[in-house]
């Protein structure tokens, strides 16, 4: 692995080291899929031990509204979710999801973002967990083991959050330790350096739209679907792949990159990739959800940007 890569994932074997060795992270289990229901269910019935299930629509994300289907949850909010869910300052995090790091990625982006400084991504998620044969846990965790003490780490089963029997954390949510983009920088980027768009191509184009009211793209975006990011066992391609990938449409770490999709989610996907192939990239939080909230934006459709 380069370091970049050892910094930002974790195999399945990495991790069950970790485990067998006493030295857990704090596990953070983000199953989920757009429309729901919430992936709690297939938390329940297996998740890799000590993880906490964490539910994207109501932890990662605010109410939807004029800032997206997903806006980003304030620093308040997110800290309260995740020292509910163990997570504290000064222990390492791990977040998986089903297998292609979608949902785990917006955990690790907000993570970095709110300044926690060890956060990586279960590369092939519980697939690639369960396929090692690595042993599950069934139902809910009792405290966790993974959370660790810490000056706030007491039960509090009246706290917000996605698992109130689980030792409580200390994490302190700082905002901006990541780009974030609004609809203005975007438009700005997409005119002056690249700015990818993380959905399918058929939804880019404006030939299909099956979320959001309005089909297209940004003016000047560029594609760049996730599902290229990985394998199709879900794990992340590596990383020189990842950079040919990505200079193929644009984006190299001599020009100022940005990220959006349909809210948000997919994006956190996309600006891991990137981190992966050493580019650095701002997201654009509300992205095509917020973007379509004013009608004098303007929308392309089509092969080409612009």
């Amino acid at each position: 692995m380069t370091d970049e890569r050892a910094a930002t994932l974790i195999t399945a074997d990495e991790l069950a080291g970790r485990l067998a060795a006493g030295d857990p992270p704090t596990l953070l289990d983000i199953r989920w899929r757009l429309g729901g229901p919430p992936g709690r269910e297939l938390y329940q019935a297996g998740h890799v031990p000590g993880a906490v299930f964490v539910d994207l629509d109501h932890d990662l994300a605010s109410p939807p509204g004029p800032g997206g289907r997903h806006p980003m949850p304030s620093a308040a909010a997110f800290q309260a979710a995740m020292r509910a869910a163990g997570v504290g300052d000064d222990r390492p995090v791990v977040v998986y999801d089903g297998a292609d790091s979608t949902a785990a990625a917006r955990a690790w982006w907000l993570l970095r973002y709110f300044g926690h400084p060890s956060v990586r991504v279960l590369d092939g998620g519980f697939r690639a967990w369960t396929a090692a044969g690595h042993p599950v846990e069934l139902g809910e965790p009792g405290p966790s083991a993974s959370a660790g003490p810490g000056p706030s780490a007491e039960p509090d089963a009246s706290s917000a959050g996605p698992d109130a029997s689980s030792t409580r954390g200390d994490f302190t949510a700082s905002p901006g330790h990541l780009p974030l983009l609004d609809a203005d920088g975007a438009a700005a980027l997409a005119a002056a350096g690249v700015l990818l768009d993380a959905r399918a191509g058929a939804r880019y184009r404006g030939e299909t739209e099956p979320v959001d009211p309005v089909a297209g793209h940004i003016p000047g975006a560029v594609s760049a679907p996730t599902a290229d990011n990985v394998h199709p066992d879900g794990t992340f391609r590596s990383p020189a792949d990842l950079a040919a990938r990505f200079k193929a449409v644009g984006a190299t770490p001599e020009v100022e990159v940005g990220v959006y999709c349909g809210s948000g989610v997919t994006a956190a996907h996309e600006a891991l990739a990137l981190t992966l192939a050493g580019i650095p990239a701002a997201l654009y939080a509300g992205s095509w959800s917020n973007w379509i909230t004013d009608p004098s934006r303007p929308i392309a459709t089509g092969p080409d940007a612009g």
